[in-house]
């Protein structure tokens, strides 16, 4: 008999129960009784806002070295109007994360994404009101918030933003918008916001949030993957990488690679 091969969501789905039956078992505490145990099973937002936070900050450290940093060495071009036509451009670090955002925002999961800093390029990206304040709390501090926003009425968690690559930095010193010319490595540009209405989630509910997240990466590199093949000199989709020549991996290789560097540090916050 042939066996259908699963598809990406079935084989994330499993991965995720998997994770999530290890931490049950390994956290388990003695038996309770009805109510205490539907309770117990529910995941705190604060560990849920961690897993999405690190998910976004390797496909975007991926992104960042392996597409665009690479991809500039061997005549790839990344800009704010990638996606007009006529322009042969993928898009920059910060514009993939507003595509994930995006695409997030149209999924069924009440979860939001929010790239904010107090020297935006773009005004709409610039922090406001409570958000501003915790901002510069975590400036001081470099160290993660959570917290309840009134404004909103959202759970709310803000991860540090930092230069991690030197691209990042000269595109931003380099732009004619930027009101910060000085931009180093290290620096906290800003910070990736998270939002959820309910301080606690079920196990389906993780699993799905997870899903859905994967699937925004997916559409916002396929969206980039359909460009480069409108560009008068067209990459060649497969297996190879930028660091191998004028190439692009395919959705597939692609997000393979980020499955493989997410699966286990997903496993260690779950465990945590």
């Amino acid at each position: 008999m042939k066996i259908k091969p699963m598809n990406k969501i079935d084989r994330i789905v499993i991965i995720i129960m998997i994770l999530i039956g290890i931490y049950l078992f390994v956290s388990a505490p003695v038996a309770l009784d009805d109510e205490q145990q539907q309770k117990g099973q529910r995941i705190p937002v604060k560990l849920m806002f961690q897993i999405v936070a690190e998910e976004n900050n390797r496909i975007r450290k991926q992104w960042t070295k392996h597409i665009v940093g690479e991809g500039k060495n061997v005549g790839f071009h990344f800009g704010e109007n990638w996606r007009k036509k006529g322009e042969d451009k993928g898009p920059l670090p910060a514009l993939f994360l507003r595509e994930v955002a995006a695409y997030l925002e149209k999924s069924p999961v009440s979860l939001s994404l929010f790239l904010g800093s107090d020297f935006p390029i773009n005004r709409a990206n610039k922090f406001k009101g409570f958000q501003a304040e915790i901002f510069q709390i975590m400036k001081k501090t470099n160290q993660n918030q959570y917290f309840f926003d009134n404004e909103v009425q959202r759970y709310t968690a803000m991860f540090p933003d930092n230069v991690v690559v030197s691209t990042c930095a000269s595109c931003h010193n380099e732009h004619p918008d930027t009101p910060k010319k000085d931009w180093v490595m290290g620096d906290m540009m800003g910070a990736t916001t998270w939002a959820y209405p309910k301080d606690t989630l079920t196990r389906d509910e993780l699993i799905m949030i997870i899903s859905e997240l994967r699937h925004a990466f997916a559409k916002t590199y396929t969206a980039f993957v359909q460009k480069s093949q409108t560009f008068v000199n067209k990459p060649l989709v497969g297996e190879q990488w930028p660091v191998d020549g004028y190439f692009l991996p395919s959705v597939g290789v692609f997000m393979q690679r980020f499955e493989k560097s997410a699966a286990e540090s997903t496993l260690n916050l779950l465990l945590k």
